[in-house]
C-alpha cells in the first residue's frame, strides 16, 4: 500500500506532462475572410485547397453582420473534411440581404506551417455583367487603429469585424482640416487633434461586423480608433459601375497596438 501511494502522485505527474506535450504540439491556425456579401444577385464563397499530403479537417465558422452563428449552405456541420490536394468551395447558408458576412477558418494539426490555402470570392450580377471580387485572407490584431485625409469621396468604406467573444469598440472623428492642442496635457502636451465635425462612440457585439463610410458631410479627415482584443480592419473600395460590390485594398496598412517595452529601476 505504501508503494501505491508513492506510485499514484509520480503516474499523476507523467500524465500531466503528456497531455501538455499534446496540446504544445497541436497547431491552430485561424483565417478571417471578410466582406462576404449575399443577396440582391450576389453570392459568396469561401475556398479551401488541402495542399498536405494527407487529408485534413477544416472548420468554418460562419457569421453574419450582426455577430450570429450561421451554417453551412447544404452541409450538416461546420466542419468538413479534405482529401490530401483537393479543392473545395463553400456558401453561408444566408438569404437576407448583407455585405459584410464573414468566416473563420480554422485548421487544427501538428507542425509549424499552415497546410490549408484559403481565399473567398464574391460574385455579383449588375445590368447583365458578372462582376467577381476576390476576399483574401485578413489576421486580427488587437487594438488596430486609421488615421488619414480622405480625399474625394469615392464611395470607399471601412470594414470592422471582432472577431473575439467579447464586445469591442470603436471611436470615429469625421473633421474638416481643423486641428487643436491642449497645453499642458498630462501626456502629449501641445500635441495636435482634430475638431471633429461628427464623432462617433459604436460598440461592436462579439462576433459582429459594421461598416464606415471613409468621407461624412464633406469631411477630409478620418480618425478611428478601436479598443479589442481580436479586430480586423479593411479598407473597402468600390468596383466601377457598381457601388454595391466592394474590392479590397491590401495596400492600406492600420496600425496596432505596439506592446509596452519593460523599464528598468536604477537603485
Amino acid at each position: 500500500m505504501e508503494f501505491v501511494r508513492r506510485i499514484l502522485p509520480l503516474l499523476g505527474v507523467a500524465l500531466g506532462v503528456a497531455t501538455d506535450l499534446a496540446v504544445a504540439q497541436e497547431r491552430i491556425v485561424e483565417s478571417i475572410v471578410p466582406a462576404l456579401s449575399y443577396g440582391r444577385g450576389c453570392t459568396s464563397t469561401v475556398e479551401l485547397r488541402n495542399l498536405a499530403g494527407q487529408p485534413l479537417a477544416v472548420d468554418i465558422e460562419g457569421h453574419r453582420a450582426s455577430g450570429a452563428l450561421v451554417g453551412l449552405a447544404g452541409q450538416p456541420g461546420e466542419t468538413v473534411r479534405l482529401a490530401a490536394g483537393e479543392r473545395a468551395t463553400y456558401k453561408l447558408d444566408i438569404d437576407e440581404e448583407t455585405e459584410s458576412a464573414w468566416a473563420k477558418v480554422r485548421e487544427r494539426g501538428s507542425g509549424a506551417a499552415p497546410r490549408v490555402a484559403v481565399s473567398g470570392v464574391t460574385e455579383c450580377v449588375t445590368a447583365d455583367q458578372l462582376r467577381t471580387v476576390r476576399r483574401d485572407v485578413a489576421f486580427p490584431t488587437r487594438n488596430p487603429w486609421y488615421s488619414s485625409d480622405t480625399g474625394e469621396a469615392d464611395g470607399s468604406m471601412i470594414l470592422l469585424i471582432n472577431t473575439a467573444a467579447r464586445a469591442a469598440k470603436a471611436m470615429l472623428c469625421y473633421s474638416s482640416g481643423g486641428l487643436y492642442s491642449v497645453p499642458g496635457a498630462a501626456s502629449g502636451s501641445g500635441a495636435l487633434l482634430p475638431v471633429c465635425t461628427a464623432a462617433f462612440e459604436v460598440q461592436i457585439p462579439p462576433f459582429g461586423s459594421r461598416i464606415f463610410p471613409l468621407a461624412r458631410e464633406g469631411s477630409t479627415h478620418l480618425s478611428l480608433k478601436t479598443e479589442g482584443e481580436s479586430i480586423v480592419l479593411e479598407m473597402l473600395r468600390p468596383v466601377e459601375a457598381n457601388v454595391r460590390v466592394y474590392t479590397v485594398d491590401s495596400t492600406i496598412r492600420f496600425g496596432s497596438e505596439v506592446p509596452e517595452t519593460p523599464r528598468r529601476v536604477s537603485r
